[in-house]
């Protein structure tokens, strides 16, 4: 990809894509940090629908009864380790604390995307 192409990134629960492997689809484990930390739980994943990849995981945290959660995106690459309930990061709770909180207008805005430091 060049620095002028963009990929259009969407989400997997809103398209009519599907994980290849169903046991691969980490949707609902939840997301902990380098230390074991609860961060929250995998509430979808981002997918870049021309090369067919996920790129990105959109974590929830917090809130009652869907009000008052909070999102963030996590880059697949920051990922550790996978068992059946939970996926491991790289990363501190607290530097996942400070990200770019989940947009829905943001979704595709390439600066959105580079200006995560992961």
């Amino acid at each position: 990809m060049t620095t002028h192409d963009f990929a259009t990134l969407s989400l997997l629960g809103d398209s009519d894509l599907t994980v290849a492997d169903g046991e691969e689809d980490i949707r609902g484990r939840t997301v902990k940090d380098k230390d074991g930390t609860e961060i929250g739980k995998v509430d979808d994943l981002l997918i870049d629908k021309d090369d067919r990849k996920v790129r990105l995981m959109r974590v929830e945290s917090g809130g009652f009864l869907g009000m008052g959660e909070t999102k963030v995106f996590i880059p697949i690459e920051a990922i550790t380790m996978i068992t059946d309930i939970d996926v491991w990061i790289d990363q501190s709770h607290d530097h996942v604390a400070r990200e770019s909180r989940y947009e829905p207008h943001l979704v595709t805005e390439q600066k959105y995307l580079g200006d995560m430091a992961y």
